[in-house]
């Protein structure tokens, strides 16, 4: 369906009325099994997607399914517990609804992140890799149908979807923790079922370095409406092929929690840094 204006409206009025004059300058997105990092947030206000006119319902395991807000790092924060996928039969433009309803309620950075399949065998299954860009052919876009120029332009560029200086920050911020932190091209896949050893082949031709079934809907939305981005992976699993085994959703959440401590630690100092 093609979203108005009003409708965005809409949402985020009904969020203004739980959170007051909270205004949250930061939203974050947290994918499978990093959740957890919305249970941290100080002086939380949650709100389910349910209570939310015009969200959809997060159905994916280890999403809570619902926005937190409050103050994290010192920071004001909006939570996303949880994200919506195309795999779950939504349309990019409903996958990326959320992402333009914080901008008008006034985050103005992105972070985002996600558990992916390791495409680049030089790396391995716990690694974290800072996103330097993505690529995304299947489908439309979550842009498709009537453009709303009070988010943005027709025809955005897609140059800096990942910001720059944010990367920069961020790669700073990992040597000083003592944390690998890798760097590499996200590349997205629809799901639900998981990429076959022949799309992984040609993926690593073509340049990417970890494969998902999330991030570049909501970061295209992002880039359109301004929004400053930084994405994080964690390499859950050697995508595909690589290894003799067979692909499950558990090893994805058990490599979530291997690497909680680490992973926190990143996010946490960057949200601090911004």
């Amino acid at each position: 369906m093609d979203y108005t204006f009003a409708q965005y409206q809409e949402s985020a009025q009904a969020i203004r009325a739980r959170i007051g004059d909270f205004v949250p300058k930061v939203a974050m997105i947290l994918g499978s099994g990093l959740g957890y990092l919305g249970d941290q947030v100080e002086q939380p206000i949650a709100v389910p997607y349910g209570d939310i006119p015009h969200f959809k319902a997060s159905t994916a395991p280890g999403h809570k399914g619902r926005l937190v807000f409050g103050t994290l790092e010192g920071r004001s924060v909006a939570v996303m517990q949880g994200r919506m996928h195309h795999y779950e039969g939504y349309s990019y433009e409903e996958v990326a609804y959320a992402v333009r309803v914080l901008r008008l309620l006034g985050c103005g950075t992105l972070i985002v992140t996600n558990a992916a399949g390791c495409i680049n065998t030089a790396w391995k299954a716990g690694d974290l890799m800072l996103i330097s860009d993505h690529i995304k052919f299947f489908m439309e876009s979550p842009l498709r149908g009537p453009n709303l120029p009070e988010f943005g332009v027709r025809f955005p560029d897609a140059s800096h979807l990942y910001t720059p200086a944010l990367r920069t920050m961020a790669k700073e911020t990992a040597r000083a923790l003592g944390i690998d932190l890798k760097e590499g091209v996200y590349m997205y896949f629809p799901g639900p079922q998981y990429e076959t050893p022949a799309e992984i082949r040609a993926a690593r031709i073509l340049g990417g370095d970890a494969a998902g079934m999330s991030t570049a809907p909501e970061v295209i939305a992002a880039g359109h409406c301004g929004m400053q981005v930084l994405g994080f992976t964690l390499l859950s699993n050697m995508a595909a092929g690589i290894l003799d085994q067979p692909l499950t959703e558990q090893e994805v959440l058990d490599a979530a929690e291997a690497c909680r401590d680490k992973f926190s630690r990143l996010v946490l100092a960057c949200l601090k840094n911004l």
